[in-house]
């Protein structure tokens, strides 16, 4: 079964050229296209998808907000796909939902595999921006902003001995393979396990594990945990 896409950008040219290259990939099928966030919204509720490539500058509603409406737990996933490798839009994004965000300018190896890592569930960001994510979490304003909003996440408190030992490692970037060798467990049973913990956080995929951790002093910038 190949991953069906949508390509949401406002110049018809990008999407044109998207759709040539990834049509060409056995993994991936364009189902759809949209210009805006509106449109997006209207062509998913037309159109199933697994995955939607969103442009972030776009006339009318934007693809944060876009992002926002879409990225919900029985959605699409959403990768963000732009030229402007900005930190507010990048942590807007992943605020947002996005399970991921790429540059326009990735190889284009590198994007199928953002596509399907994006579809099985896991985190994708560009390298280039990982670095300056992590230096908006250790600026001593970013922090107290971020404590301050601490109080209001709830269900940390509510995962088993066990669900916080796998939400330690996820947080980490640890795979679930990883995590099944780390705690000598089968990798079917950390899928459950993973599955219990984002279902009680009410988050959707890692991206937004590692956002909780972050926002709520769980996880320090240096990798570190309380």
């Amino acid at each position: 079964m190949t991953i069906r896409t949508i390509l949401v950008d406002d110049q018809p040219m990008v999407r044109d050229g998207f759709r040539i290259l990834l049509d060409a990939r056995p993994e991936l099928t364009v189902v759809g296209e949209a210009s805006n966030g509106e449109s997006a919204i209207e062509e998913l509720s037309l159109t199933p998808a697994d995955v939607v490539l969103m442009d972030v500058r776009m006339p009318g509603m934007n693809g944060i907000e876009a992002t926002r409406l879409i990225a919900r737990p029985s959605g699409p996933r959403v990768l963000i796909l732009t030229t402007f490798d900005l930190d507010e839009y990048v942590y807007q994004a992943l605020r947002a939902g996005a399970s991921g965000f790429l540059l326009k300018d990735t190889p284009l190896d590198e994007l199928v595999a953002g596509i399907i890592h994006v579809h099985e569930g896991d985190a994708v960001v560009a390298p280039t921006t990982t670095k300056r994510l992590l230096e908006h979490f250790t600026s001593e304003s970013s922090r107290k902003q971020l404590q301050q909003r601490a109080a209001g996440i709830a269900g940390l408190s509510d995962l088993t001995v066990r669900e916080r030992e796998v939400f330690d490692l996820v947080v980490r970037g640890r795979s679930n393979a990883q995590i099944a060798s780390d705690l000598s467990l089968v990798e079917g049973t950390v899928k459950v396990h993973v599955s219990r913990v984002f279902a009680k956080l009410h988050i959707r995929d890692r991206v937004q594990a590692v956002v909780l951790a972050y926002e709520s002093g769980y996880l320090e910038p240096e990798g570190r945990l309380l």
